[in-house]
């Protein structure tokens, strides 16, 4: 009489489900979902913590080096600060030149004005534009700020009101310009470059004052259109 085998005691293996096509779909979507919040916070948030900080380096390190500079010269009313003239080291794209502030943004409102416009330069302050007149000079002084994201620093732009006071602070320097035209009453497309000529819409005048143009988006998210300030200097109060 043959053995009669004992019964295995092991549990047959369960068979893996494969994952099917739409929970593979749904997986993905669900991690791009994901990856997409979390860009859209760092844009809207992260942005403005690493560039605020940038603020505040960029215009320690200005103050630092008017500091360690010989005293500023006096600026005449109307002619070009001496310590952004051509007798002076132009400034490089990404400079720091001057600082910002604006009182109905209240006292602790301060934003560093860099050469150029460049999205690189913009993170780290309000831009120049370079081809534009330097701070107090005859011309149109021209500058862009991010109305959203890299520390917006024209967040509030809309809510200046003609009147208000745009303070410029250089080595030489501080120059009171007074806003003509509010940013919210006037509104154009990105491709408008009169907004930035000598006298603006008049391409062709030769300027006789120094004037200020502001730009920023005109909407919170991204736009092809600008809101635009204008304003004219109203004084000057040298530093030395």
């Amino acid at each position: 009489m043959g053995r009669v085998s004992a019964p295995s005691l092991e549990k047959p293996r369960a068979r893996r489900r494969r994952p099917s096509v739409l929970g593979v779909i749904g997986l993905v979507l669900l991690l791009g979902g994901l990856g997409c919040l979390g860009w859209i916070a760092y844009q809207y948030v992260g942005t403005n913590v690493v560039s605020k900080r940038a603020f505040e380096q960029e215009s320690g390190e200005l103050r630092a080096r008017w500091d360690a500079q010989p005293p500023a010269p006096a600026v005449p009313t109307g002619s070009a600060d001496p310590a952004l003239s051509d007798a002076q080291p132009r400034a490089v794209p990404g400079d720091a030149i001057a600082l910002l502030r604006i009182p109905r943004f209240g006292d602790s409102y301060e934003v560093p004005i860099l050469e150029g416009t460049e999205l690189s330069v913009l993170a780290r302050g309000v831009g120049h534009y370079p081809s534009t007149a330097q701070p107090g000079q005859i011309g149109n002084f021209a500058i862009a700020g991010h109305r959203v994201t890299h520390g917006q620093p024209f967040s509030r732009l809309l809510e200046l009101d003609k009147g208000d006071q745009i303070l410029v602070e250089t080595r030489s320097a501080i120059y009171t310009y007074v806003i003509d035209t509010a940013p919210r009453d006037l509104t154009v497309e990105e491709n408008a470059t009169w907004v930035v000529d000598p006298v603006p819409g008049q391409p062709d005048a030769t300027p006789t004052q120094a004037l200020i143009t502001l730009t920023t988006c005109q909407d919170l998210f991204h736009s092809p259109d600008r809101s635009i300030g204008f304003g004219h200097l109203q004084s000057t109060k040298n530093k030395g």
